[in-house]
């Protein structure tokens, strides 16, 4: 399988955009569906977070997955696509009350509670509705995983889920309140991890430990989620267009001990959307400077903050030049130092009109885009329009 880039219809377009290829996502999902088949008693919920983008959405959904969300706007964005409410689970360590309310009316499948004042106002405002809410308590594993700092989501200096020492009086604390029903435990280490066994054998191995001291005390845990995170290749995206899903999936269900009564809860994010988007963007000029020369672009870190916010590296190609390569320094447009998406990136020379494509960016690109300096929105487009 190869990125089909419909070049006759990306000169028709105003610059900067994002653009999806869905036979790339039809043939990740495919995989994933194939996985979860493969696996049995298991569930997979799409982390909204990654892309929200409504056309892209409802493909989703039509696969037969669940929704990851994290705030009422995503919870509503989810049951629009199509995503059942019974399949929609509700993160977030500082969830709204409107948001909660939205949840509770909804009937979404469950709340993945990170502390114990959010339980007690979930309790009551369940009560006030005459509702009983799903609670699933995001345990912190306090394991390390071997990604960029700012995305790691599981040590105990994080802020996000319950420590182990207070897992069981938290569920204690849960069974004396009678709008909330425990029925599951939430982990997630971090994001764009590649170091599956590294990183995901700790995680199964602690999860197996708390297991068995709750089993001791008689509490069955019907659901074990255990959060997203799976990598992928943003250094030869053409040559990795799927991610790893099956040793990914099957590593983590081989090592935890759970019973068939048991249901493991996935929830991947980029896994799912990066490998099938790209921003296009067009060269503005083409600048020769006292010691590098420079590829500025119309896009910049409003349309794509991952570089200036992770120095994350994402492939450029041009997709209109076939002469020699040379050596650029590619930026983009906003007054910030920082606005860069490469340095010293070797593409086939550069002239200003040319089409750029910044690859694996259909997550987390378009979805944390800005209006700094009152710059539009990038729009999206899918292959479906283009052809």
């Amino acid at each position: 399988m190869k990125t089909t880039f419909p070049l006759e219809q990306f000169q028709l377009l105003k610059t900067p955009f994002y653009y999806y290829d869905t036979h790339v996502l039809r043939a990740t999902l495919q995989s994933i569906c194939k996985e979860k088949e493969a696996l049995g008693n298991c569930e997979v919920h799409y982390a909204i977070k990654a892309n929200a983008n409504p056309k892209l959405l409802p493909i989703i959904s039509s696969y037969g997955l669940g929704a990851d969300c994290v705030s009422g706007g995503e919870i509503e964005a989810a049951l629009k696509a199509g995503f059942p409410a019974e399949k929609i689970v509700f993160a977030g360590v500082g969830k709204a009350d409107w948001e909660i309310c939205l949840g509770l009316d909804k009937g979404i499948f469950c709340f993945n509670v990170e502390s114990v004042p959010e339980l007690e106002v979930i309790n009551e405002l369940a009560g006030t509705m005459g509702k009983v809410a799903n609670v699933a308590f995001r345990i912190n594993p306090d394991v390390e995983a071997h990604t960029h700092a700012h995305i790691t989501t599981g040590l105990a200096e994080n802020k996000f889920g319950i420590s182990m020492a207070d897992m069981e009086s938290v569920i204690a604390r849960a069974a004396a309140l009678q709008n909330v029903r425990f029925i599951g435990l939430h982990f997630h280490i971090g994001s764009q991890i590649l170091d599956l066994e590294d990183d995901f054998l700790p995680l199964c191995d602690r999860i197996n430990d708390l297991l068995e001291q709750l089993g001791k005390q008689g509490i069955v845990v019907e659901n074990i989620n255990v959060g997203g995170g799976l990598g992928i290749d943003y250094e030869q995206p053409e040559s990795h267009l799927l991610p790893e899903f099956e040793r990914y999936m099957s590593l983590i269900a081989t090592h935890l001990k759970l019973s068939p009564a048991q249901t493991l809860h996935f929830e991947p994010g980029r896994s799912v959307v990066a490998q099938c988007g790209s921003l296009i963007s067009r060269v503005l000029y083409v600048k020769q400077g006292t010691n590098k020369q420079f590829a500025i672009l119309d896009a910049g870190m409003t349309e794509l903050i991952r570089p200036a916010l992770y120095q994350a590296h994402h492939a450029i190609e041009n997709l209109t030049s076939k002469e020699e390569k040379e050596k650029y320094d590619v930026v983009g447009p906003i007054c910030e130092s920082s606005d860069v998406f490469g340095k010293d990136v070797c593409l086939p020379r550069v002239h200003r009109g040319d089409l750029m494509a910044l690859r694996s960016a259909g997550a987390y690109g378009e979805s944390m885009a800005s209006g700094y300096n009152s710059r539009a929105l990038p729009e999206g487009y899918i292959l479906e329009e283009l052809i």
